[in-house]
């Protein structure tokens, strides 16, 4: 509502700026400039130009700090977003503030060096000590935050702490598939060739790490824990985009990418910073990837270390949920598959081994 308002003050404001320039037309019609080098309205116009500067730095403050901000800066929680954000913070308190300034000179030369009758410019073509300032100046500060970023950005993509969970994201025309490493804590290979309607993120059965994997309808994510995101496409360039984790990263087809971050805090503990009971961390794609594009929106939950490890361990493998693609697994490692996806109980195979043994 309130940005509905804010454009219609616009609207507002433009027709009556319309409306004032043509009435001080028809006055210097009257008065008789339509003859003169420069109107009579010139003074007005260069008031005018003050007036849309201090009305714009007004706007501008009200806009980024008035509240509206809330609409665009969303509660962070990751140990890495502490430092993306300080960095953001940083870059645009230099920019806003080189803009304002700039914007100062623009409009305040407007006004002063307004056309006046008898009064003729001087001619100042070049200045070296101006141009090297202010060309050294700008280049020193970007050096810094290019390096800043470039040593952040190197650390959250770089080599993952030991320990850390391994979840594959793929993304597809329109959603996302992600894959847990089951019990071992290694996702198996996949194969692009064995994608199908079942088996839709290609798991390769030919690797025996891939016998206990599994696929959740809920992205799971331990507090206080590193994260290793592995990231890939099936089709098109998608977008792993979560807003609070301060984590975007590209997944791109036959180019795998990753992503490593730790969750600071839990969904309920965010439900109840946001005030909002129904709040749900979100995973979503940012890149217009097709028509579909809106539809891809994968929940995210955030839980504590002890129920995240209770919930990973009440997971039944993939293999064993579509029992069929034993087909697939090489014959030497057909009863591996079957132990390790527990399609076969592995207490019961115990107790008869036990048995065979006492009565050996």
């Amino acid at each position: 509502m309130l940005n509905l308002i804010i454009i219609l003050a616009v609207i507002l404001v433009l027709a009556i700026l319309i409306a004032v320039f043509r009435v001080t037309t028809l006055v210097g019609i009257v008065k008789g400039d339509a003859g003169k080098y420069v109107t009579s309205d010139n003074k007005v116009q260069a008031a005018m130009c003050l007036l849309f500067l201090l009305a714009g730095i007004i706007g501008f403050f009200y806009y980024s700090f008035g509240g509206l901000d809330d609409d665009f800066v969303q509660p962070l929680a990751s140990e890495h977003g502490v430092e993306t954000d300080r960095l953001f913070w940083i870059t645009m308190a230099i920019t806003c503030f080189v803009f304002i300034l700039t914007q100062i000179f623009l409009f305040y030369f407007a006004f002063k060096y307004q056309y006046k009758e008898g009064k003729k410019a001087t001619f100042y073509p070049h200045n070296n000590t101006l141009e090297i300032i202010w060309t050294a100046v700008p280049a020193v500060v970007l050096t810094i935050l290019i390096i800043s970023g470039w040593k952040t950005w190197t650390k959250i993509t770089g080599p993952a702490p030991d320990k850390s969970e391994i979840i594959e994201v793929m993304g597809y025309q329109y959603s996302w598939s992600v894959r847990y490493g089951g019990s071992d804590k290694q996702l198996g290979d996949y194969d692009f060739k064995k994608i199908d309607v079942v088996n839709q993120v290609g798991i390769d059965f030919s690797d025996k790490a891939s016998f206990d994997d599994f696929i959740p309808t809920k992205l799971i994510l331990p507090k206080g824990r590193p994260v290793h995101l592995k990231i890939r496409a099936r089709d098109v360039i998608h977008s792993v985009y979560q807003p609070h984790f301060r984590l975007q990263m590209n997944a791109v087809p036959g180019m795998p990418t990753r992503f490593w971050f730790v969750p600071t805090k839990t969904t309920a503990e965010m439900r109840q910073e946001t005030g909002n009971p129904d709040f749900e961390y979100e995973l979503v794609c940012n890149k217009i990837c097709g028509k579909g594009h809106f539809a891809m929106k994968y929940l995210i939950e955030v839980v504590e270390p002890e129920e995240y490890d209770k919930w990973y361990a009440s997971q039944d493998a993939w293999l064993k949920q579509n029992d069929d693609y034993l087909s697939q697994v090489p014959d030497e490692l057909q009863e591996m598959a079957r132990i390790a996806s527990g399609i076969e109980n592995n207490a019961e195979i115990q107790e008869v081994e036990n048995a065979v043994v006492s009565n050996n």
